[in-house]
């Protein structure tokens, strides 16, 4: 699927007829690009938490700060369509492993569930219904050092495909693998230290990937990864328990 991404500014504005509904077993995937308007970033900003709002004020490049908040502020624009509540309403907690979450009070009247992720400028956001959701989002950067974390995070299985690419392509499977391991490890709440225990195998058509768990992991193994395209140089993944899940572009609906 190639996913659309659309300006902050465009979503932020317009303003939405009825709610979206979300049939079970789908997943609706939300591409942002994060350089808005000053107005838009004001706009943003009025909607998150105090916490956030520190959180953003810590980083120390401008820009990061701003998309920080266009981030945190375009995720509850998305979640507003399913609400039916305005942006500013819209209140998100966190796991102890820093996974979000709506509050109870809104998990007891709705079962969405969503995940987030944004690198360079863009966003990517998955809600689904009732069903546990994790994505991924990252730009290719060549100058990784593909074979020395691969060696250590990755499984040997995993490693030995991007040792037999092309220099050229060693930094694209690097991503393919990394945005797959953490989408699962995303949905499931667990930190990067979950890389090693899940091993990827990723389809002939490099469309789908199952996953592999080792016995005493954390990791639960009835999940499915799904790659996803966003443009050249962008690689990126959702993963939702099960195999009998579709993903479609909510920017589409």
């Amino acid at each position: 699927m190639l996913i659309q991404f659309q300006s902050i500014d465009y979503l932020a504005r317009i303003k939405w007829q009825g709610r979206t509904n979300l049939e079970p077993n789908v997943v609706h995937l939300w591409g942002i690009e994060l350089d808005g308007s000053p107005r838009c970033l004001d706009l943003c900003a009025q909607w998150l938490h105090e916490e956030e709002r520190q959180r953003a004020a810590r980083l120390v490049r401008d820009e990061d700060r701003k998309r920080f908040v266009f981030a945190h502020g375009g995720l509850r624009v998305v979640l507003s369509r399913y609400l039916e509540v305005s942006s500013g309403m819209i209140v998100i907690d966190r796991s102890e492993g820093g996974k979000p979450f709506l509050d109870r009070e809104s998990q007891c009247q709705y079962s969405i569930m969503f995940n987030m992720s944004h690198s360079q400028g863009r966003m990517l956001i998955a809600v689904s219904n009732g069903q546990e959701v994790g994505v991924d989002l990252e730009r290719i950067r060549s100058e990784v050092e593909v074979a020395k974390l691969s060696q250590r995070y990755f499984a040997p299985s995993e490693h030995e495909v991007m040792m037999r690419a092309n220099q050229e392509e060693r930094a694209a499977w690097f991503f393919r693998y990394w945005v797959s391991k953490e989408a699962v490890l995303k949905a499931q709440g667990i930190g990067l230290p979950g890389l090693s225990e899940c091993e990827i195998l990723l389809g002939a058509d490099r469309g789908g990937a199952e996953i592999r768990v080792p016995f005493g992991s954390r990791i639960q193994d009835n999940w499915t990864v799904r790659l996803l395209s966003c443009g050249e140089g962008w690689e990126a993944a959702v993963a939702a328990q099960g195999k009998d899940w579709v993903v479609q572009c909510g920017a589409a609906l």
